[in-house]
C-alpha cells in the first residue's frame, strides 16, 4: 500500500511542477516549437522598460524585450517577436507607459505615424544610424509629464499673479475709459463712413455721367469711322491724298523759291556790308583830313577863297550889268 501512495505523491508533485512552468511561460509569452524571430532597436534612453517588457505591433501584443546592452551612448535592446509577425516599412520603435501603474511597452509602428514632437524627432534622427537595428525613441512618462503640468501651472499662477498687480483700480478706471474713447471713436467712424458714402454716391454719379459720355464719344468715333469708310469707297479719301500731295509739293517748291531768295539776301547784305566799310573808310579819311574831300571839309581858306571868288563874280556881273558894251561889242555891216 505504500508504493502506490508514493507513486501518486510524485505524479502530484510532478504535475505541479509541469503547471507551474507552463503557467510560468504562459505569462512570459514563451512559444515551444517555433522558430524565434529577433528584432533589435537603438535608443539614447529605454525609460522604465526592462526585460520581459511586452512588444506591441498595430495595438496587438506581438512579443517581448529580451535583452538590453549599451552600446556607446547608446542603449541596444532585442525584442523576441511572434514568427508570423510582419512589421511595418521604415518602422520606428517607441518606448511608452502603456498605464498609470508603471508598466511599459514597446511599440512598433511606420516612420509616418509618428507625431510632430520635436524630442521624438530628434531622438529617432540620432539613433537611425542604418543597418539592422531599427531607430527608437523614448515617450516621456506619467512622472516627467506630471512635471512639465506642474511647471506650467507655476508659471500660469505667476501670469495670474501679476496680472492681479497690474490690474489694479487705476487700471480699472484706464480701461473703463479707453472703452469710452473706443465708442466714441467708433461714433465718429460711423459718421464718417455716412458722409464718405454720400461722397461716393455722388462720385458714382460723376463716374456714371463719364460712361455716357466716353459712350457718346464712341458713338461719334464710330460715326467717323463709317463715313471715313464711305469716303474710302467713293474715292474721296484718294482726291485728299492728291491734293494733299499737291499741296506738299507746292510746299516744296516755294522752301526751294525761299531758300534762293535767302541766299540772294545773303549775297545783297555782303555788298551792302562792303559798302558801308568802303563808306566808313571814306568818312575817316575825310574827317582825317586826307585828299581833296579832306583838305576841303577840313581847310578853311579854300572856303574863304570861294567866298571872295563868289563875291568878285557878283561884282562882274554887276558891272556888265552896268557897262555891257565895255564887255560886249556889237557891229553891223
Amino acid at each position: 500500500m505504500k508504493r502506490p501512495t508514493d507513486f501518486a505523491v510524485g505524479l502530484t508533485i510532478l504535475g505541479g511542477l509541469a503547471l507551474v512552468v507552463a503557467s510560468v511561460a504562459w505569462t512570459k509569452g514563451t512559444r515551444f516549437g517555433d522558430d524565434e524571430v529577433y528584432a533589435s532597436a537603438r535608443f539614447l534612453d529605454v525609460g522604465s522598460a526592462r526585460i520581459g517588457t511586452p512588444v506591441v505591433v498595430r495595438g496587438v501584443k506581438a512579443g517581448q524585450i529580451d535583452r538590453m546592452e549599451l552600446d556607446g551612448r547608446f542603449v541596444i535592446v532585442r525584442m523576441k517577436l511572434d514568427p508570423v509577425v510582419r512589421l511595418p516599412d521604415e518602422a520606428v520603435v517607441l518606448l511608452n507607459e502603456s498605464s498609470l501603474f508603471g508598466e511599459w511597452q514597446a511599440t512598433v509602428t511606420a516612420t509616418e505615424a509618428v507625431g510632430r514632437d520635436e524630442d521624438v524627432q530628434r531622438q529617432l534622427h540620432e539613433s537611425n544610424l542604418g543597418g539592422d537595428v531599427l531607430p527608437g525613441a523614448t515617450l516621456p512618462d506619467i512622472a516627467k509629464l506630471t512635471a512639465v503640468a506642474g511647471r506650467i501651472a507655476g508659471d500660469v499662477a505667476s501670469v495670474a499673479e501679476r496680472v492681479d498687480v497690474a490690474f489694479d483700480a487705476d487700471a480699472a478706471r484706464e480701461l473703463r475709459a479707453s472703452i469710452r474713447g473706443f465708442s466714441d471713436l467708433s461714433t465718429q467712424l460711423a459718421k464718417v463712413a455716412r458722409e464718405q458714402s454720400k461722397h461716393l454716391e455722388a462720385t458714382s454719379a460723376r463716374v456714371r455721367g463719364g460712361v455716357d459720355q466716353v459712350a457718346h464719344s464712341a458713338e461719334l468715333l464710330l460715326g467717323v469711322s463709317k463715313r471715313i469708310d464711305s469716303s474710302t469707297a467713293s474715292g474721296e479719301l484718294g482726291r485728299l491724298v492728291g491734293d494733299g500731295n499737291d499741296a506738299a509739293r507746292q510746299l516744296r517748291i516755294a522752301s526751294a523759291n525761299l531758300a534762293t531768295l535767302s541766299e540772294r539776301l545773303n549775297q545783297s547784305q555782303l555788298k551792302v556790308d562792303a559798302f558801308l566799310a568802303a563808306a566808313d573808310s571814306i568818312a575817316k579819311a575825310v574827317n582825317s583830313g586826307r585828299g581833296t574831300a579832306g583838305l576841303f571839309v577840313r581847310d578853311s581858306s579854300l572856303y574863304v577863297n570861294s567866298n571872295a571868288a563868289i563875291s568878285e563874280l557878283r561884282a562882274l556881273i554887276a558891272d556888265i550889268r552896268a557897262n555891257p558894251r565895255r564887255y560886249i561889242s556889237v557891229k553891223i555891216f
